[in-house]
Parts: structure tokens; sequence; C-alpha cells
């Protein structure tokens, strides 16, 4: 590329997933669960009907060079599917919008230069941190490059992630004692790093740490942000102080985008239309409550709909009493019940 720096915009962006019915007709465990079979004609009625399922509703925002972009929302908003949709991950019919790098579209040159880090850090626990890296270097970089150059690469990763002090560890699993969980995202992160990426996706980067770590982890992706990279990254429940770093937000919802903005301006745009806290909270935690639908406002705003309901049904029913109330009274006028029969009927009813 001969740019140097990367603006993603997104537009519209919305994905279907179709689900096929797998069901065989002998054979199968589901049967000895099912209380009740359907007869065949039933069956082969429905056995070429693929459901369709929405995860993405024309999601919409764009990430600048030297940004954070943080997508939130509850589990299940399509945080992920958004990623691995930027990320050039996404094939088919059922990706649609307009996905642009540059104003240009997505190519082979721009995904080389994107650097994708998955939720799951999947790396040799016997391996150093050293090792981990120049092994990956080896594999990544130009086969022309010397070696010199691979080992390098990793010694500036090694730097520049803060991974010094435990270069000489070994990774470690759950069997095995090695690297912290924070050291472990960075080595994770260390391996897009080596291609020096301009666009970096991380997919939750911080689940399983905590908010020390959690922090120190953004402040890392803050570091590089600065340097020109355009960084996207899910956060699930940030801290306060995590929030605070974000420079732009996409907060999501059944894969409906419900904001999109500044970071600092989405408490104040939500208050604008009516949803605000009661008391002094973490702007991120209110926001996931407006998304997952448990804000206590959000209560309120569902007992008044119901009670509008109500009303508006009692006073449709008074309507039409009423109506029927002057139809009978010109009805019982024109016949000879006369003026103060028709009245004492009508009072009748009425009461």
């Amino acid at each position: 590329m001969s740019s140097c720096f990367l603006a993603t915009q997104f537009m519209d962006v919305a994905y279907r997933l179709k689900i096929e019915d797998k069901q065989k007709t002998g054979g199968s465990i589901k049967r000895l669960f099912t209380p009740h079979q359907s007869s065949p004609s039933d069956q082969g009625s429905r056995a070429g009907a693929p459901q369709e399922r929405v995860i993405l509703k024309g999601v919409t925002g764009i990430a600048h060079p030297g940004e954070i972009l943080a997508v939130l929302g509850p589990s299940g908003s399509g945080k992920s599917t958004l990623l691995n949709a930027l990320a050039g991950r996404l094939h088919g019919n059922g990706l649609t919008g307009t996905i642009l790098a540059n104003s240009g579209k997505l190519n082979k040159s721009v995904l080389r230069r994107t650097g994708f880090v998955t939720q799951d850090d999947i790396l040799y626990p016997h391996l150093t941190v050293r090792e981990t890296l120049v092994f990956c270097a080896m594999l990544r970089l130009p086969r022309a490059l010397p070696r010199a150059a691979m080992v390098a690469a990793a010694e500036s990763a090694i730097a520049e992630l803060g991974l010094r002090k435990c270069e000489h560890t070994i990774i470690g699993n759950s069997f095995i004692r090695g690297v912290s969980g924070g050291e472990r995202k960075r080595v994770s992160i260390a391996h897009e790093m080596l291609v020096d990426p301009l666009l970096l996706i991380l997919d939750e980067p911080t689940s399983g740490l905590d908010s020390t770590a959690a922090h120190r982890l953004v402040v890392t992706l803050g570091t590089l942000a600065k340097k020109g990279k355009s960084v996207i990254t899910s956060v699930h429940q940030p801290s306060s102080r995590v929030y605070q770093m974000f420079d732009k937000v996409v907060l999501l919802s059944e894969g409906q985008c419900l904001y999109f903005g500044k970071g600092s301006d989405a408490m104040r745009y939500f208050q604008s239309v009516g949803f605000a806290p009661s008391f002094p909270m973490n702007p991120a935690d209110f926001l996931l409550d407006l998304a997952n639908g448990t804000s206590p406002f959000l209560f309120f705003l569902n007992e008044l709909r119901f009670n509008l309901l109500q009303l508006l049904a009692l006073c449709r029913f008074q309507l039409l009493l009423q109506l029927f109330v002057v139809y009978l009274c010109e009805l019982l006028v024109v016949s000879d019940v006369g003026l103060e029969g028709s009245v004492c009927v009508c009072v009748r009813l009425i009461s």
C-alpha cells in the first residue's frame, strides 16, 4: 500500500445466516427424546425450507487512524460478527453493505496489513515468549528477509508490547505455570504486530483479565493507536477508566446499532432522548443496561406503555358506547317511545 494510514468505514453492514434443517429420518438420537413424531408428509414439506437468522442489521461507523473504536454490547449482539466482517473474514451472499478502506474496497494489500487478534489465545505452551515470536516471525514474514531481520522484528514487538521482563518465560497453560493472562494477551497482539498492521482488530482482548490488567492492555492499545494505527476492539464490560480511553463507541443490541459517536458524548446523547441514570454510574454499565433492556427507566416506559394501551382501549369503548347511545336516542325519538322514554333508556345503558 502506498498510504501509511488506513481509515476503515462501514455503512449499512448486515449479515444474514441461513440455518438448514439437517434432521435425518432414521438413526438419530434426537428421536429417542421426541415424544411425538410428525407424519412423513409434514417432514417432507419442512425438509427443504432453511431458516434465516439476522445477526447484523444496518450497522454504520468509521475508524480513523490514531483512534480506538470500541464495539460494546451484550453477548449475542453481533460484536464478533462485525469484527469478522471488517477483517474480511466473512464471505457469501449473506453479507451486505459497504466496507471501505481509505475510500476503496477491501483488497489483498489491505488485508495483508490488517491484524486480527482472536478472543482465544492459541499459543504453544512450552515455548518462551521470545521463542514464540521468533518462530512466528519466520512463518509470517517474507522468506527473502534474512534471519537477523526476522529476529529484529520479534525483538521490536517484544519492546513495543512491554514483554521484556517475561521474554524468557514459557507461555504455559492450565496445567503448566507460565506468563500471566495479561502477558499472554500481549503476546497474541505481538503476533499481529510482526507484520506492522495499519488496522488492528481485537475480539474482546480484556476478557478474563482483572481491571488493572485490562487497563494496562488498553493503555498499550492507545500507544499503538498514537503511532498512526486504527484500532477496533470489542469489549464486553469495561471499567470506567477503560471506557474513558475509547475515542469512539459503537453500541449494539440484537444486531442493531443504538449509538455511534464519541465515547464522551454517549451519556449526553441518551439524556437528550430521555434515558438518564438515576445515580452516577459507569457509562459502560449504563449503555449495556440499555442494550439489554434492563434499565430502570425502560421498565418504567414498558409499564407506562401498558397503562396507555389499557387507557386507549377504555377510551375506544367509551367512544363506541357514546355513539351507540346517540344513535339509540335518535331511533327512539323517531319511534313512538318519545323523548322521555328514550332518555330513561339511555341513562340505564350508561349506568
